[in-house]
C-alpha cells in the first residue's frame, strides 16, 4: 500500500506512523544506527510491503493486471488500495478522515529524531500540499497515478490504472476487502507481540 495504508497499519501511533513512512527512505538490512522507534517503523514498513506482495488474492489481481501495467502492477495496486481505503474510511477507522490526517500532521519531527533531511523535506511537502485528502476521489486517484508514473525512471502506463479501476471496480474492491479482512488482524497481532517488530 502507499502512504495512507502505511499510516493506517501503524495503529494510531503517531511516532510509528512517521517511522513507518521513513521506511521508504532507508536501504539495507543494518538498522543498528537508528533509534528504536525508527527501527520498528522501518521493519513495519517492510512487513506491510511483503504482506501485500505475497497475499494470494492480491497476487491473482496482479497477474490479471500485468498485461496492461507491466513493471508497475504492484505500484498501481498500492495506489488503488490507498484510494479504496480513503473512500471507505469510515468502515475502517473511528475518526473522520480529515481529523485522522490533521492528528498525523500535528506531530513535528526533525533530524534530531534520527530522520534524514530528505525525509524531513518530504513530510513538510506532504503536510503543505495535503496530498492524502484527495486520495478518496477518482480525480485524486488519477493525479496519484499520473504523478508517480511521471517520476519513474522508465516508460510506464501507470496513468491508465484509473481506467482499469473503472472497468474492473467490483473485482478490485472485492480483492481489497479480502486483503483488509486478513491484514487488519495480522498487523494488530504483530504490533502486540513483544518480538513482532
Amino acid at each position: 500500500m502507499n502512504y495512507l495504508g502505511h499510516l493506517y497499519f501503524s495503529g494510531n501511533d503517531l511516532q510509528l506512523m512517521y517511522a513507518n513512512l521513513f521506511g521508504d527512505f532507508v536501504k539495507g538490512s543494518d538498522l543498528s544506527n537508528y533509534p528504536p522507534v525508527l527501527r520498528k517503523g522501518i521493519q513495519l514498513h517492510r512487513k506491510i510491503d511483503s504482506y501485500i506482495d505475497h497475499h494470494p488474492k492480491v497476487n491473482e489481481l496482479m497477474h490479471e493486471l500485468y498485461p496492461f501495467l507491466p513493471k508497475v502492477t504492484g505500484i498501481a495496486i498500492d495506489l488503488i488500495f490507498d484510494h479504496l481505503l480513503a473512500s471507505n474510511w469510515s468502515k475502517f477507522h473511528p475518526l473522520p478522515y480529515r481529523q485522522f490526517l490533521d492528528q498525523f500532521y500535528e506531530l513535528e519531527i526533525s533530524q534530531r529524531d534520527g530522520y534524514t533531511e530528505e525525509f524531513h523535506i518530504f513530510t513538510l511537502q506532504l503536510k503543505r500540499n495535503d496530498w492524502m485528502i484527495h486520495y478518496a476521489s477518482r480525480e485524486g486517484l488519477q493525479k496519484m497515478c499520473t504523478g508517480v508514473g511521471s517520476k519513474l525512471s522508465f516508460p510506464n502506463a501507470l496513468h491508465i490504472a484509473p481506467e482499469l479501476f473503472d472497468a474492473h471496480r467490483e473485482r478490485m474492491e472485492g480483492t481489497f476487502q479480502l486483503f483488509m479482512q486478513d491484514a487488519i488482524p495480522h498487523f494488530e497481532n504483530l504490533r502486540l507481540e513483544p518480538n513482532g517488530l
